[in-house]
């Protein structure tokens, strides 16, 4: 047996034949970097590493877990840049926020995601309750609606979610991952809260400056209305769903196979579904199919395709047409959607190619936005079934942080990660106490400002923390500064320099720095 790079290194008898073959060390090197290291793990729990020395190796402590990461200041102010823009759009439409726990009773995650419910992550008995981390978030807000006895809310809510999938870092593909929710609850008129939900898609989408996107938008009525005009048996329909939801990872030659040779479906049902899933377009897709023979036939089609015509009348006033196409391929496997669906993708992402993994994995984040109409989910907890028409859009931020931290890396512009307006600076010795006293005024005047913390720090010193860090002005105490009565504040970029007593030396910082 010839040991290559297609065995599973995780695999103990992969192990073994790299060792009893002589190949070990240059079977790793030539490995994938994440293969690399979760063999280790494997390695080292499995007390295999006999024969290498391992004080050469970290302890297993030394990493985070697959599939998460740990973020540096850097990473954490263009992370923080995109909350900003993403929780100042939901504000800007009026949502409210909540907060639900990390992890839900096993009982209450299960049966809510079709095939994808092995990816949840379960806990560990604790005194009888069995429980699971949370899988996403709109699963638990519905149990808080349901809960609650609330009927109507605008709400949106930023958390971390968990599953149990393979994980591609440069992807923006994790296990632990924030999600950013929008979501409307209530008894409305059809189609206007889908609409300002893909129009909040648009808005972030487009202020983010990610690149060219386009959101694709289908409805689970339509599809199963498809399935059954092309001779999908009944309880087929989500297992079918689920495979179709795969075209954005897989050719249809391979959709097809799985459909019929895993899945049962016969070659001529499978044929049709692929004459219909190639079809995209806008609101005259759905005048159309309105008049197909085969889906004006059924009435949860017809339902739905008037739902999509009316959806792209209200878009057209919210002036976002030119994002959003209608496109019968769009599945979305979660078993909880019922209405219309709709996912954002990234058609480019504005990247220069050359990034440590290569220019193809740099711009394949695939979808980074999706969401749909579930209005059955929230009769689920309740006792007496009283249902909650809901619709709502989750943001992978991940992923769409992932493109703003490469897109940072190829630009010029520096990235602060702090926000220190003015530093407090001094020209000679014995200044220490006249620093404290002057930070002291700035910091209740609410302006951002820090001191290096040396009594005599050299002036060039301080000056070179400010360029280093972004800060835009330094406070500079001197003797003679102190004598008149003044403070010179310096502007860093340009190097002017200017006397200003006390008393307006707050006003002058404010109106510097709101003018940057």
């Amino acid at each position: 047996m010839t040991l290559n790079h297609g065995h599973d290194p995780c695999n103990p008898e992969t192990i073994q034949l790299a060792k009893m073959s002589g190949s070990f060390k240059s079977w790793v090197f030539g490995l994938n970097p994440s293969k690399v290291l979760h063999l280790v793990y494997k390695l080292m729990r499995s007390r295999s590493l006999k024969h290498v020395q391992t004080k050469t190796i970290k302890p297993l402590w030394f990493f985070q877990p697959l599939g998460t990461r740990d973020y540096n200041p850097k990473q954490m102010a263009i992370r923080e840049k995109v909350f900003n823009t993403v929780v100042a759009c939901f504000k800007r439409h009026g949502a409210e926020t909540i907060d639900t726990p990390v992890f839900e009773l096993k009982e209450t995650l299960t049966g809510k995601y079709g095939e994808d419910s092995k990816l949840i992550y379960d806990l560990k008995d604790q005194g009888g309750e069995l429980l699971s981390l949370r899988y996403d978030l709109t699963v638990p807000f519905a149990r808080y609606l349901a809960m609650n006895k609330i009927t109507n809310i605008k709400r949106y809510h930023i958390a971390k979610v968990y599953r149990r999938d393979n994980p591609s870092m440069t992807r923006g593909r994790y296990r632990e991952f924030y999600q950013c929710d929008f979501d409307i609850a209530g008894q409305y008129d059809a189609m206007i809260p889908d609409a300002e939900c893909l129009k909040i898609v648009h808005e972030i989408l487009s202020e983010l400056e990610l690149g060219d996107f386009r959101i694709k938008v289908n409805d689970r009525r339509i599809l199963d209305g498809m399935f059954a005009a092309c001779g999908v048996p009944d309880d087929k329909f989500r297992t079918i769903c689920s495979t179709v939801d795969k075209l954005d990872k897989m050719s249809w030659e391979d959709v097809k196979n799985e459909m019929v040779n895993e899945k049962g479906l016969s070659e001529q049902a499978a044929d049709l579904i692929g004459e219909f899933v190639s079809m995209q377009g806008g609101r005259d897709l759905a005048e159309r199919l309105l008049q197909n023979p085969r889906l004006s036939q059924n009435k949860l089609a017809c339902s739905g395709l008037s739902d999509v015509k009316l959806l792209f009348s209200y878009l057209e006033l919210f002036q976002v047409t030119d994002k959003v196409v209608f496109d019968l391929s769009l599945a979305r496997g979660l078993d909880y959607y019922t209405g219309l669906i709709y996912e954002a993708v990234l058609t480019q992402a504005g990247l220069s190619g050359d990034t440590l993994n290569g220019a193809e994995d740099s711009v394949s984040v695939g979808s980074v936005a999706g969401g749909g109409r579930y209005d059955g989910l929230v009769g689920m907890f309740d006792p007496k079934g009283r249902k909650v028409p809901c619709v709502g859009v989750s943001f992978g931020i991940e992923r769409i942080f992932t493109i703003m931290e490469q897109k940072a890396e190829s630009s010029a512009d520096k990235v602060r990660t702090t926000e220190v307006q003015v530093l407090v600076a001094s020209a000679q010795k014995n200044l220490l106490e006249e620093r404290l006293k002057l930070v002291t005024d700035l910091w209740k005047a609410g302006i951002k400002a820090e001191v290096m913390y040396k009594k005599n720090p050299k002036l060039l010193s301080q000056l070179q923390h400010c360029e280093e860090s972004g800060i835009p002005l330094v406070a500079i105490l001197g003797e003679q500064e102190l004598k008149d009565g003044v403070v010179k504040l310096r502007v860093v970029a340009t190097r002017e320099e200017v006397d200003f007593s006390r008393a307006d030396l707050i006003r002058e910082i404010r109106r510097r720095t709101s003018e940057a």
